[in-house]
């Protein structure tokens, strides 16, 4: 008798899947005109603290804007990026100023 359990679906062999599928550029394009870090990491497929860290140490690929001690992630510029538009992020955004 094997002890291996079969996966079901919508469940990892640590558990429960917690991560929600990348979303589309379409769907993106839905989104508020701000969202939050960890939204905008998932969208471009890295980790909020990787994003988190280049938002730090002011290399972000996208533009954001400081609430207090968090910041949130201009849409628009997300869409920029992810659509390959000239201008996205704010190196681009700085030399262009």
């Amino acid at each position: 008798m094997s002890t291996e359990r079969a996966s079901t679906p919508g469940t990892t062999r640590s558990g429960p899947r917690t991560s929600s599928p990348q979303p589309t550029l379409a769907d993106i394009r839905k989104w508020p005109a701000t969202v939050s870090v960890p939204r905008a990491a998932s969208a471009i497929g890295c980790s909020k603290s990787h994003l988190h860290e280049r938002i730090k140490r002011g290399n972000s690929p996208v533009r954001t804007i400081p609430l207090g001690t968090r910041h949130v992630v201009i849409t628009a510029d997300l869409v920029r990026l992810l659509s390959g538009s000239p201008g996205a992020g704010s190196e681009d955004a700085q030399q262009a100023a």
